[in-house]
């Protein structure tokens, strides 16, 4: 095969079945997803007799594997869909082959039989949440597989060594199309003060992808008779588990503290920038990440983009971000906070794109580390060239 399409395969360790797929990611399009198609190549000497099904199955773990109790294990199939692959029936539902499966029919001869699934519009994707680094085993996820098994009917459990599983993931990725620039603003009216204070906060645009810098832009005009003081720029991951519970986790994945006051009657325009990274947070328990494959190192959940007419509880878990501004406002009489939260997309860019965005952010970046080398938003571990990943 081409190096520009690569193949994955994994078989049985009977070897009596294999799974040959082109790709292991499947983009949620909103309005439709990528087709699940591949081939197995079958041995009819270590069937014996038996038929080969493959099954797509999404899973909704809320549950570590040591958990399990009395044989019941803390998971919950949120879709399962099983087709006999061999013998192959008259009335296959799909006769039309992708390029790929062709090519892999040609290849491996007579024993290979293609497969193909469609996803349902309402499944979730691939989302897990961190661990702590003492936990070990599976872990609260959404998971998505192609399994393939050698049995006499597709309701007989398969044995682990005539079976072979295959982990996928369902994705997002960022619109094309930019909405508008995110902003919010709040005026506050103290007692025994003519004026109020106002507080703006402003992003650049409506969607980040993962390791891009974020500039907030904080405008605050401070006609109160209190001093502004303790101003604090971070950006928060909302992870919502609707699947089995209403569960909310509330995590800060970029934090800065500055030292600026906006003392009565002045006012302050200052932009600050924040960079929310994995690479920092990688002790933080019940973080929201993306799905990964074994080997594979991944990065903060995307934001989760929900089809309009689609029951938010089948989602499993629904993540988003926003940017929080708080300030304190001090004077004679006691202290108030005051507090701005502006809502953003943080996601990956399509494929094609990632090139061209990954010189566009790494220049972006060295100009920021050559106006301010010691800011805290410029994570040591951050490899320009590598955002992307």
């Amino acid at each position: 095969m081409s190096p520009k399409h690569p193949v994955y395969k994994k078989f049985s360790r009977d070897k009596s079945v294999g799974v040959y797929m082109g790709r292991r990611d499947f983009v949620d399009h909103c309005d439709t997803v990528d087709p699940v198609d591949g081939v197995l190549l079958i041995d009819p000497e270590q069937l014996k007799g038996r038929k080969v099904y493959v099954m797509l199955s999404c899973t909704f773990r809320y549950g570590r594997d040591d958990m399990d109790v009395m044989g019941l294990a803390f998971q919950r199939d949120v879709f399962l869909c099983t087709r006999q692959v061999y013998p192959p029936l008259q009335d296959r539902e799909r006769c039309i082959h992708t390029q790929l499966q062709e090519r892999l029919l040609h290849k491996l001869g007579h024993n290979a039989h293609p497969f193909f699934f469609e996803f349902p519009d309402n499944l979730p994707c691939s989302v897990a949440l961190q661990p702590a680094p003492t936990d070990a085993g599976k872990h609260c996820a959404v998971e998505f597989e192609v399994k393939a098994f050698c049995a006499e009917n597709q309701d007989e459990k398969a044995h682990k060594r005539s079976s072979v599983r295959l982990a996928i993931r369902k994705v997002q990725y960022a619109p094309e199309k930019q909405g508008v620039a995110p902003s919010n603003e709040t005026t506050c009216e103290f007692v025994m003060s003519d004026k109020p204070l106002h507080m703006r906060v402003t992003l650049e645009k409506e969607t980040y992808y993962h390791g891009e810098p974020i500039s907030v832009t904080v405008d605050i005009d401070n006609g109160s008779n209190k001093d502004v003081k303790n101003i604090t720029v971070s950006v928060e991951q909302i992870t919502n588990v609707v699947l089995y519970s209403n569960d909310k986790y509330v995590k800060t994945v970029a934090y800065e503290e500055s030292t600026d006051t906006v003392p009565s009657g002045t006012s302050l325009k200052k932009v600050y920038t924040l960079c929310p990274l994995l690479a920092d947070n990688r002790e933080r328990r019940g973080l929201a990440l993306d799905g990964k494959l074994k080997h594979e190192d991944t990065n903060l959940a995307s934001s989760s983009i929900v089809k309009a007419d689609v029951l938010k509880e089948i989602l499993g878990m629904l993540v988003s971000y926003r940017v929080v501004v708080k300030a304190a406002a001090s004077g004679l009489i006691g202290s108030s906070e005051v507090a701005v939260e502006v809502p953003f997309l943080l996601m990956h860019p399509k494929p094609e794109a990632k090139e061209t965005l990954n010189k566009a952010s790494t220049k972006r970046l060295r100009l920021l580390m050559w106006s301010n080398p010691d800011s805290p938003s410029i994570s040591p571990s951050l490899r320009p060239l590598g955002l992307y990943r």
